[in-house]
């Protein structure tokens, strides 16, 4: 009898490789273990991926390689509406888990598998970024989630592992990581209490560079072009040489607290140099070049697509909407920004700019009008000012 196909989003981590064995040994299914990378992995953690799952159990091992699927559905519209929750975090592996699921997604539609597994547990936010993709891409097919359903312990799936003679080093460490393109988040340990934060030896990245650097990003309708003078065609390869510039000087690490989607509140540590340096020098460009109703509306709405990309509404149909006003709003953001680096923070030095508003023929801030005469500015208060002296006239008493 032909063995029923079941498709495991594969981390490579316990959870998954729990449910890979399991599968295969216990319900017999023909195991595919898909490992969707949006940047997070390097060669070697994908090969070691590979021989564990075959070391585990499964008929068949894929690497799904959607890094620039990821940048062009999604890091490219975060930069362009300098996407920070909650003013913050900038929706590092979070974001990652919607493209993981739908690379999983489409393969187990490609196969004709009859159910797809992963690993989360019941209280999580991945959970949900999973099981809506998969209900929405691939409608009808069994989701299994062992982890979850078993509500099973971390050392219960280390047993079972090691029984069946897979001794990998699963150890609970103090703090869980999440590594991947746009930052990486740190969970456990000081986090756990409200009152501290993450000491030096939680992060993964530390400053090796002291003193100060200058970095120049520049930016083509509103996308990464250029670092420190070098053109990238590959943005996924001009992220990285960001990272590697910030990350020397251990720039872009916080500490996040927010609603999750299941309701309660959650609180994570970050590091991320590279989007904080990107998101930074963008909004600081688009401060020369947008005008004011440009800057305020782009921001309301890229609110809610960093809202609606987090808590797993990636797939609402007004999201290429959103995506569409973001794309008409950058037509102007071109120019190089400098930014000065120093260990653990950075801060703006100046733009150049062909679009540049602050340059005008009009008049300088401060300095002279060219556009108005001394008249035209006094008319122009006195009129502007008229609601509040209507107001006063009749609220005498609240002058005070």
């Amino acid at each position: 009898m032909e063995r029923k196909k079941v498709v495991v989003a594969f981390s490579g981590g316990l959870d998954t490789s729990y449910t890979v064995m399991y599968l295969a040994r216990e319900k017999g299914y023909e195991v595919h273990a898909a490992c969707a990378n949006t940047g997070g992995f390097t060669k070697e953690q994908l090969e070691q991926n590979e021989r564990n799952a075959y070391l585990l159990g499964a008929t068949k091992y894929v690497t799904l390689d959607v890094t620039q699927e990821y940048y062009e559905k999604s890091l490219r519209y975060m930069i362009y509406g300098n996407v920070l929750r909650n003013n913050c975090y900038p929706i590092s592996v979070s974001s990652e888990r919607i493209f993981q699921a739908l690379a999983t997604a489409r393969y187990a539609k490609q196969i004709g598998a009859s159910a797809i597994a992963h690993g989360s547990t019941g209280a999580g936010n991945d959970q949900i970024r999973f099981d809506m993709t998969f209900l929405v891409m691939a409608p009808g097919m069994e989701i299994i989630t062992l982890t979850r359903d078993g509500n099973l312990s971390r050392q219960q799936e280390v047993d079972y592992l090691n029984a069946h003679g897979f001794n990998a080093d699963f150890a609970k460490l103090k703090y869980s990581y999440n590594v991947g393109i746009w930052g990486t988040s740190i969970c456990g340990g000081e986090i756990l209490d409200s009152r501290q934060g993450l000491p030096e030896s939680a992060y993964l990245k530390h400053a090796t560079k002291e003193g100060t650097e200058l970095l120049r990003i520049g930016f083509e309708k509103g996308e990464i072009a250029s670092v420190n003078g070098t053109a990238f065609e590959d943005k996924i390869k001009a992220i990285q040489a960001v990272e590697q510039i910030g990350a020397a000087y251990a720039i872009g690490r916080d500490c996040h607290v927010g609603d999750t989607i299941i309701g309660i509140k959650g609180r994570v540590g970050f590091e991320a140099a590279a989007p904080m340096l990107i998101i930074g020098a963008h909004r600081f460009l688009e401060k020369f070049t947008l005008s004011k109703w440009q800057q305020y509306w782009k921001d309301q709405v890229a609110n809610w697509y960093g809202m609606f990309l987090h808590e797993s509404q990636y797939l609402e149909p007004v999201m290429p909407d959103i995506e569409a006003m973001l794309t008409s709003s950058q037509r102007h953001v071109n120019g190089e920004v400098t930014l000065e680096l120093r260990p653990y923070s950075f801060s703006t030095v100046g733009c150049d700019t062909p679009d540049d508003l602050v340059r005008n023929k009009l008049g300088e801030y401060g300095e002279g009008a060219k556009g108005w005469t001394s008249e035209d500015a006094k008319g122009f208060i006195k009129v502007t000012s008229t609601p509040l002296r209507a107001y006063y006239l009749a609220h005498e008493g609240e002058r005070e």
